[in-house]
């Protein structure tokens, strides 16, 4: 019952969101001709930074693989997740009008809370890699093809990452009794994040985004598995310390 009652309360927030991620993901595929004929059109460098990022995504476009890293799992994916991350992560058993019927129920707070969480998480893995294997799937469309093991590794990437913008919100519903102070304090603690990457113009090497995007992966091959170690531990700590604050809360 508990886990049924967790995915009702987040199924149509999980069912929106996989169709918006398979429609960016397909749009991305298809217009991959178009994006290459506007390649050759790229500005000279001026020096600024708009120009720079510019050019820099021009040149990770050079073929089919850097095209698929730059547009859909260093921007598209990453972005967009991060958003259902916090939506799926806020709400909890503060959500005004849930409070009182689920406190009812015959199982500890404890236990409640890891439903949540899990089937939370269960969703966003689902978010992560269902239209991620649309790029593979697709490709042939457009005359390519993509690696499906590729396509995986960065899927868990952003998943075991992003997780800690779940575990944010998670956090902050045990403090706020509605789904929108989470949500944009989340949301707000990303936007923070990307602009201190992009301020030490470390965000596809040493950022929590960059590490979401598996840059390390495309570019050496290797998993960054500190950062992914390190984002774990992040999302860990803050669901236990979610699940003891509504545990200890005085209702």
């Amino acid at each position: 019952m508990l886990w049924r009652k967790a995915w009702v309360e987040t199924r149509w927030r999980a069912l929106i969101g996989l169709g918006i991620l398979l429609c960016a993901a397909g749009a991305m595929v298809l217009v991959y001709p178009q994006v290459m004929r506007l390649v050759p059109s790229v500005p000279p460098d001026d020096g600024s930074t708009i120009t720079r990022q510019i050019r820099e995504a021009a040149a990770l476009m050079r073929d089919y693989r850097g095209y698929v890293f730059a547009q859909w799992f260093r921007q598209s994916l990453p972005q967009l997740w991060t958003i259902m991350a916090a939506l799926l992560g806020s709400g909890g058993l503060l959500t005004q009008g849930t409070a009182l019927f689920t406190l009812s129920l015959p199982v500890s707070r404890e236990q409640l809370s890891r439903v949540r969480a899990i089937v939370g998480l269960g969703e966003l893995l689902a978010l992560a890699i269902v239209p991620t294997l649309l790029v593979p799937l697709l490709s042939p469309a457009v005359g390519e093809s993509y690696p499906l093991g590729d396509a995986l590794l960065h899927a868990l990437c952003v998943f075991v990452a992003g997780t800690v913008f779940f575990s944010v919100a998670f956090l902050l519903s045990t403090a706020f009794a509605d789904v929108w102070r989470p949500l944009l304090l989340t949301l707000a603690v990303a936007v923070a994040l990307v602009s201190v990457e992009q301020l030490l113009r470390t965000r596809a090497v040493h950022g929590i985004f960059g590490v979401m995007s598996g840059d390390s992966y495309f570019r050496t091959g290797r998993l960054p598995w500190l950062g992914l170690s390190a984002s774990a531990l992040v999302s860990l700590v803050l669901l236990w310390i979610g699940t003891v604050s509504i545990a200890r809360r005085d209702f």
